[in-house]
């Protein structure tokens, strides 16, 4: 027992142990959370660009049936001119990886939920001019009970409570037993 005993150190244990335990949880949790941050970017960014693809693809459709149509002077045409300039505005690659790489102190910055906002703008205003129902909702969040009710069919009605009470259903297709489509003959023609 030659050597001299610290009892500073045994004062200061328990900060000791403390310190080791912070230091220790916060490059474990620097680890984690940029694999968790990895992953939820990635989501966030797939449902973005499906809902500027889904209004993408609408614009280019219409585009074309007003150019079948000649009337690509009108409004309709202008709203689609707009949402296509504004998705083509839309960044492909990760601007806050950009910014890092290179001088954050840029004056234009892009607000990123701002231009999505006037996408859905100029989408929805496109779809009052069209005359067509806007979907908003990513194609996954409809539940079929949801599906069901947005697509009423012939002959149903609504009773007080606002709920939807069929009378008859008019099959559009007849299946036989095996699910196949029955061929039309002349004895299913009625005049």
């Amino acid at each position: 027992m030659a050597e001299a005993f610290d009892l500073e150190s045994l004062v200061h244990v328990e900060q000791t142990f403390y310190e080791t335990g912070h230091e220790d949880g916060f490059a474990h949790g620097r680890v984690h959370g940029l694999i968790e941050g990895r992953a939820l970017g990635r989501e966030q960014g797939f449902e973005m660009w499906e809902e500027l693809g889904f209004y993408e693809g609408f614009a280019l459709t219409w585009r074309a049936i007003l150019a079948k149509q000649s009337r690509e002077d009108d409004r309709a045409s202008q709203h689609i001119r707009h949402l296509l300039e504004s998705i083509s505005q839309f960044p492909r690659v990760n601007p806050s990886a950009l910014a890092s790489a290179e001088d954050s102190s840029a004056s234009g910055e892009l607000d990123i939920s701002k231009l999505q906002r006037q996408i859905r703008s100029r989408y929805r205003a496109l779809c009052s001019t069209l005359g067509v129902r806007p979907r908003l909702r990513s194609s996954e969040a409809v539940t079929p009970d949801e599906r069901k009710t947005d697509d009423v069919e012939m002959g149903d009605e609504e009773d007080q409570s606002g709920q939807q009470k069929s009378k008859s259903v008019i099959p559009v297709w007849k299946l036989d037993n095996a699910g196949m489509k029955k061929p039309v003959t002349n004895e299913d023609l009625n005049f």
